[in-house]
């Protein structure tokens, strides 16, 4: 696979995950819960289908250490239904420029949690990435009454973007002995069976629009993953990561075309700070990267 087409892929699996939060936006009436069984349940048969298609169910079902897989799951399936939850308060445009904290948080949680170094540089721009989401937030926050529901989906979306960032370090340490597959696989399931728990926190039937909406957001979610998967197959993390970035353009089309949402200018502004310090953290680790790769001692045949 060329990196062209590994960012054809990021690309695609962006725009899928947009779509299938404009899914779960559109189907909010639902429990929060329900949603994401929906989501989750309905994309495992697309991850089987796709691990039979590439030889790889055997690795896909096989663990090495399942309380990592039960960790990841726990922590993944809270910050999915915090996000869906949140999509029910706020336009999609925001949830989705909020979001884009977890990726600033992680680089503060890698500090602590790893001990990998951060310098004044990366510092900086996370300090930046955070004054763009207070940016985003500002006009939520000072309209003339602030409802509880507005303040509700700016906690639920902050709080899915600390433990999606608590996810990445989680799964920087899984992939040293799990395969990629299997953390696919085992959090579809292992969120399926977690969303199980909320059945008695007030489940209900949906009709036909909503269920067809849902299962559409998990065949959608299951396809946008293996993109996203397949994606890294192709090209470096350094390389696809900006162009996650990308979602905010198309939440911003969706939003003003299904959902009547227009986005404040300081919204914009906000997005614009967040986007510019995630890629400019993504290319000095990449510069950094290949500046590592260059002090490398290079190994001369022998003999």
């Amino acid at each position: 696979m060329t990196p062209l087409r590994g960012i054809a892929l990021k690309i695609v699996s962006v725009v899928l995950f947009v779509i299938m939060s404009a899914l779960i936006k559109a189907a909010s009436e639902i429990p929060t819960g329900e949603a994401v069984f929906f989501r989750s349940f309905f994309a495992l048969p697309v991850i089987l289908v796709w691990l039979l298609w590439r030889g790889d169910l055997s690795a896909g079902l096989r663990v090495q250490r399942p309380s990592l897989h039960f960790l990841r799951g726990i922590v993944g399936v809270s910050a999915m239904g915090l996000n869906f939850a949140a999509l029910g308060y706020l336009p999609l445009p925001e949830v989705t420029a909020l979001g884009y904290a977890a990726p600033l948080l992680t680089v503060v949680f890698a500090a602590f949690l790893l001990g990998e170094k951060v310098r004044l540089f990366r510092l900086s721009a996370v300090g930046t990435g955070i004054f763009g989401v207070g940016l985003v937030m500002w006009p939520l926050l000072t309209v003339s009454e602030v409802s509880d529901m507005v303040l509700l989906g700016i906690l639920c979306v902050m709080g899915s973007a600390v433990l999606r960032a608590l996810v990445q370090i989680h799964i920087r340490r899984m992939v040293q002995s799990e395969q990629t597959s299997a953390i696919v696989f085992y959090f579809s399931l292992t969120s399926t069976v977690l969303s199980l728990l909320t059945l008695p926190f007030g489940w209900v039937m949906p009709d036909m629009r909503e269920a067809a909406l849902l299962v559409g957001a998990g065949l959608i979610g299951g396809v946008a993953q293996i993109c996203l998967t397949s994606a890294y197959r192709g090209a470096e993390a350094a390389l696809l990561a900006p162009f996650d970035y990308a979602s905010i353009l198309f939440a911003i089309l969706i939003g003003y075309l299904v959902f009547a949402e227009v986005p404040t200018p300081l919204m914009l502004l906000g997005s614009a700070v967040v986007i510019a310090s995630g890629v400019a953290i993504i290319l000095r680790e990449r510069y950094l990267g290949l500046k590592r790769n260059k002090a490398r001692p290079t190994m001369t045949p022998q003999g």
